[in-house]
């Protein structure tokens, strides 16, 4: 089954790289959102609030994230879902959709940090507590968004449908996610993050063992 990951892997960045319009838009609207930001809520004058600049950062990367992934089956046709059905096993199919999402969400993730940093400062104290709440943030929204991308393929209206099934998903991760960045802000002392960081890693892995497990019976249909 990893060699069917590591194909579908390629395949899609293969594909991601030949529409290069489609990752160039997400960058754009990443920096664009930042730049707005800054002209916006008072940070050209330097009055912006750590909490401010942590809520938007993390409301920045998620609407991103689900631009990001959002195409993920909704842009395969029903006939490359037929071809994919015949060579490749359906948990073959989500693990690698969901690395794939994942790896893409952590460049946003990070490049939308860089940005922040540049253009409204980086107040963010515990670097390393920080990346890695981003890159469990990333693996988070990318098993939820690719999952419920999934069943929304299967539906007529889309982008009603994904918004509806994967905001209840979504704000437990968010919420984790914004808190520990703040602890990460404040410099305060990893342990008092570490019941956190425990409770977004056992949300991802339940979100990652509930795709794994589901996504065969709706492949099926």
């Amino acid at each position: 089954m990893w060699k069917e990951i590591i194909v579908l892997i390629k395949k899609e960045v293969t594909l991601e790289w030949r529409q290069k319009y489609a990752l160039n838009g997400i960058l754009l609207y990443v920096v664009s959102a930042v730049f707005i930001t800054y002209l916006s809520v008072g940070a050209k004058q330097g009055t912006i609030a750590v909490p401010t600049w942590n809520a938007l950062y993390w409301i920045i990367i998620l609407f991103s994230s689900v631009n990001a992934v959002a195409k993920s089956f909704v842009q395969e046709h029903q006939g490359r879902q037929l071809y994919y059905y015949m060579i490749a096993s359906p948990e073959g199919i989500i693990i690698s959709k969901i690395i794939y999402n994942t790896m893409l969400t952590a460049v946003l993730a990070i490049l939308g940090y860089l940005v922040f940093s540049v253009i409204l400062g980086n107040p963010v104290q515990d670097q390393g507590l920080f990346v890695l709440n981003l890159l469990l943030g990333a693996i988070g929204f990318s098993a939820c968004l690719t999952m419920v991308s999934g069943i929304a393929s299967k539906a007529s209206n889309n982008a009603t449908l994904m918004a509806i099934l994967s905001f209840p998903i979504i704000i437990p991760i968010l919420l984790m996610a914004i808190r520990i960045s703040k602890n990460a802000i404040d410099g305060l002392d990893r342990s008092v993050s570490a019941d956190k960081l425990l409770t977004l890693l056992a949300i991802n892995a339940i979100i990652g063992t509930t795709a794994y497990i589901l996504f065969p019976y709706l492949w099926r249909s």
